[in-house]
């Protein structure tokens, strides 16, 4: 390994070394995100390291990571160890399949594909697998000391490309690239540019059709998965049954103004309990 390659990574590991937060703030219990993934969901997450902080300044967006879902694809873990459900990117370790336990108590959301097949699937899959153990070359350090800068000045309109400057390498362990390729291969569409062509029929004056062209993998983010039209938001909660009237408050504090229910409304399940703030579920 030369020098620079030894700086680079030991830079990479301090700048995606997880920091303390005021709160953690996962919206969906551990159960309840493992019951509800399928395989070939991309799962977005809010990540705390001096990369995931840029990140979410230069896409103005909640999310600094995101992975795929594989499911029980290869097979039982070995005794001892969790079943490897994801294949992400680390900036360090390259391409590698980690257990969803990676990340209990963060901010997660579900995106899924639609319309996916099963062989569409398995190809997706396929090709996660197949560049496992792939690392990415750390000897620019300038692609990496940017990231000091957690919110860097520039205009709105450079924020997305300063992700995709310098050699490239780093660039592709963050900003979702090899999820978009994965994509790309089966030609599902994420945020691709749209062209709008003439398209008259007889009896139409006025009528265009949408020619979709596959945007450069390099200028992905976790953020566009959760913006596109063609990706479903998952909520656990809403999947696997949801009745507000089950919720259980706390009661108002002695001596203070409850306010009344409107009529006709039950009570609520248990309005005398006082439950701490990890019992109280989060919002969905």
């Amino acid at each position: 390994m030369s020098p620079l390659q030894y700086l680079g990574r030991q830079l990479a590991t301090f700048l995606a070394k997880p920091r303390d937060r005021n709160s953690h703030i996962p919206t969906s219990p551990y159960g309840l995100l493992a019951a509800t993934l399928r395989k070939g969901d991309v799962v977005l997450v809010e990540g705390s390291s001096r990369f995931a902080s840029a990140i979410k300044y230069l896409t103005q967006s909640t999310w600094s990571h995101a992975a795929l879902y594989i499911g029980d694809t290869l097979g039982p873990p070995p005794a001892g160890e969790e079943p490897r459900v994801l294949v992400d990117v680390d900036v360090v370790e390259g391409v590698r399949t980690i257990p969803l336990s990676a990340f209990s108590g963060l901010h997660t959301r579900i995106c899924r594909p639609v319309g996916l097949g099963e062989a569409e699937v398995a190809a997706l899959i396929r090709f996660m697998l197949d560049r496992k153990g792939i690392t990415y070359d750390l000897k620019n350090i300038f692609d990496l000391a940017r990231y000091f800068i957690r919110t860097p000045p520039m205009p709105g309109s450079m924020r997305r490309r300063a992700l995709a400057l310098g050699s490239g390498e780093p660039t592709k362990a963050i900003c979702s690239t090899l999820l978009a390729q994965a994509f790309a291969s089966v030609r599902y569409p994420i945020l691709p540019e749209v062209e709008l062509v003439d398209a008259r029929a007889p009896g139409m004056e006025h009528a265009r059709r949408e020619i979709l062209h596959i945007r450069h993998h390099s200028l992905y983010a976790p953020r566009d998965f959760d913006v596109s039209p063609f990706f479903a938001v998952v909520k656990p909660r809403l999947e696997q049954g949801f009745d507000f009237r089950q919720l259980e408050w706390r009661a108002p504090d002695d001596g203070a103004d409850a306010a009344p229910l409107p009529q006709g409304l039950p009570e609520p399940a248990s309005s005398a309990s006082r439950l701490s703030s990890q019992d109280v579920p989060p919002a969905a």
